[in-house]
């Protein structure tokens, strides 16, 4: 495996290279992928359009890529080490060739159940072998997969699932989450009972639950995989032909599919995993996401696969049954690149060390974070207490609409600073620009972030809706691409991400639309409306806060909050549930109707007089109305 930055030097090469000859740059990243039929030209762009074309004219399939290349020199290697969510049940190492093997069999399994090239396939489990399988599976026959995680409720899914138009659903039986067990099958048919074009599922047996197995629709994985072979030539797929549709939430309520295509997505993905995470071929990787997040699409499947690496697959949670299994899943498997998310690094700070010092972490090389920037705190304590101040951290920086990372620090390329994303990656033309889109050259600047020349890893388009990408992403500035995240670049040039600009609230490093929670709580009968905020939180990054307006003042206020509160999570799910939720008289608004949603984040801020500009509020006396009605609220736990 390549490695292509291994220093200041190398960094400044690759960089001017993409930027000056982009064509020539990511044609040359190509070639040593299995390809059917060379590309003919690299790229065809417009973001007036918006059009992103790469490799015009390729034929491939990105399973070749992940598991056929690696057959004859690497086949007993490793690729996963699954490790379940309790310490009594046994890990499961899968090598290259089992994998590849249980791919081609679950690829006969689709074609099996009536399953062909270009159809959409939602994917609903837990962190199992088989839903890597799944995945490989969709993509070796050329359907569209579409990952939903499951910890999202029967709303949440049924919307998904219309959305793609799928006609098939693999789910399990159940799903372990430390001491709890997950219902997803009954979740599962609750969500089918709204989706009449499913015309399939195919459960895993996983954790033994009776489960209902309807006559005609439902079949057990394990029985479909006794009428197969392992035998299945991947299907020969164009460059441009879709490889999957990961929902993420909008600023409005109906979750954007976003869609990644097949050839650039594998050429980004591999070259940002190489010389971000620097795994030599007998390192072994551990990607803590679930795969129900780009994370765990990018940097957990597609990513560690290409590259031939071993990685670790946990099906739990960190905490279960005690602060200490992460650690000692390093110590046992000898882990050496660790990524995870900054949520997930507080809630382990908050717990001792006691945890971390009964194992021993010294294979470990290289940190990284993602999902959201690093506080200094947090940051200095993965250094010194993880990384024992011998790892660099990547911290890095990207979305599930740029298919990989696009500003991260970079080993022996410069020292990393707590809390910034420092460098774009080769390819990346990052600009910050004012609220009148107007370009900020300089460095020591605070402003949006928005990226002017497309990469491999961009997304193609929103499923089914490309008006709704183009109004998203390409119209707030024209020939940018709006990342939604304002930015500063300071003194010597490097990048800090300050946070969402627009209606969506990054949760644990998730990002949660307002309007997807507005409209589960609207929909309690005492509630008139709602407007949902974030609030810093020392855990989380980001919480979630409403403020409810009722028809009447609730008389038992705190019977109403849960109320709420079980009405988000069946909705939403857990995820979405409000820290906070304060009654209050009415909503700031402006004449339009819109709510001012910077006025209710300085109120929660602790702000109590300036406001800034509220002449365009209909109502001025309401902003002291919200502040005597929550100067009493209590904490929703």
């Amino acid at each position: 495996m390549k490695i292509e930055i291994n220093s200041l030097k190398d960094y400044q090469h690759e960089y001017e290279k993409s930027i000056f000859s982009p064509e020539e740059f990511w044609e040359e990243k190509a070639n040593d992928f299995v390809w059917k039929k060379k590309f003919e030209k690299v790229l065809e762009w417009n973001f007036d359009v918006p059009v992103n074309r790469w490799y015009i004219g390729g034929k491939l399939n990105i399973t070749e890529s992940c598991l056929d290349r690696h057959l004859e020199k690497s086949s007993d290697k490793i690729a996963f080490i699954w490790e379940p969510n309790s310490p009594s049940e046994k890990s499961i190492h899968i090598s290259y060739r089992e994998l590849f093997s249980k791919v081609c069999r679950f690829a006969n399994v689709l074609k099996n159940n009536n399953v062909k090239r270009g159809d959409r396939v939602c994917i609903y489990l837990p962190m199992i072998p088989e839903l890597v399988v799944a995945m490989l599976a969709c993509a070796r026959i050329g359907a569209i997969h579409s990952v939903i995680y499951a910890g999202f409720s029967s709303g949440s899914l049924a919307n998904r699932v219309l959305d793609a138009k799928a006609k098939i659903v693999i789910t399990s039986d159940g799903a372990y989450r430390g001491e709890k067990i997950i219902p997803l099958k009954a979740i599962t048919d609750e969500a089918l009972a709204n989706c009449p074009e499913v015309a399939r599922v195919i459960v895993v047996k996983r954790t033994g639950e009776d489960v209902a197995i309807i006559s005609g629709r439902d079949v057990w994985w394990h029985d479909e995989e006794t009428k197969t072979t392992d035998n299945f030539p991947a299907e020969v797929m164009d460059a441009e032909d879709v490889l999957f549709i990961l929902y993420t939430s909008g600023s409005t309520g109906k979750p954007k599919g976003i869609v990644h295509s097949c050839a650039s997505y594998m050429v980004y993905v591999d070259y940002t995993f190489r010389n971000v995470f620097h795994c030599e071929q007998n390192y072994v990787y551990w990607c803590t996401a679930d795969i129900g997040w780009v994370t765990g699409h990018s940097y957990l499947v597609y990513g560690p696969l290409l590259s031939g690496i071993t990685s670790v697959m946990f099906e739990g949670i960190p905490t279960y049954p005690n602060a200490e299994r992460w650690w000692g899943l390093v110590d046992k498997h000898k882990v050496n690149v660790f990524y995870t998310s900054p949520t997930a690094i507080r809630t382990l700070e908050m717990l001792g060390l006691d945890p971390i010092t009964k194992h021993d972490l010294g294979s470990l090389k290289l940190l990284g974070t993602v999902g959201e920037p690093i506080n200094e705190s947090a940051w200095q304590w993965y250094h010194k207490n993880i990384g024992k101040r011998k790892c660099f951290i990547v911290d890095t920086w990207w979305q599930t609409e740029t298919g990989g990372i696009v500003l991260s620090p970079l080993l022996n390329v410069s020292e990393a600073k707590p809390g910034f994303a420092m460098h774009p990656l080769p390819g990346i033309q990052p600009v910050i620009v004012n609220e009148k889109g107007e370009e900020l050259k300089e460095n020591d600047v605070e402003g949006n972030l928005c990226i002017k020349f497309p990469w491999p890893g961009i997304l193609r388009t929103v499923y089914g809706d490309h008006e709704r990408c183009k109004k998203t992403y390409f119209s707030d500035y024209p020939d940018l691409y709006f990342t939604g995240d304002g930015c500063k670049r300071d003194n010597d040039g490097h990048y800090r991400i300050t946070g969402r600009v627009d209606d969506v609230i990054k949760v644990s490093g998730h990002l949660m639309g307002t309007a997807e929670i507005e409209n589960a709580i609207n929909g309690h009968l005492i509630v008139v409306e709602s407007a949902v905020v974030g609030f810093p939180h020392a855990i989380k990054g980001n919480a979630i806060c409403a403020f409810v307006v009722t028809y009447e003042h609730p008389e038992h206020p705190e019977n109403l909050k849960k109320e709420i509160l079980e009405q988000v999570k069946n909705t939403v799910g857990p995820i979405a549930k409000p820290e906070k939720i304060y009654f209050v008289k009415g909503l700031p608004k402006t004449r339009s109707g819109k709510i001012m949603r910077r006025i209710l984040r300085k109120i929660l801020e602790g702000e109590r007089q300036n406001f800034g500009d509220t002449s365009t509020l209909i109502d001025q006396e309401i902003i002291g109305d919200i502040l005597s009605s929550i100067s009493d609220a209590t904490l929703v736990n």
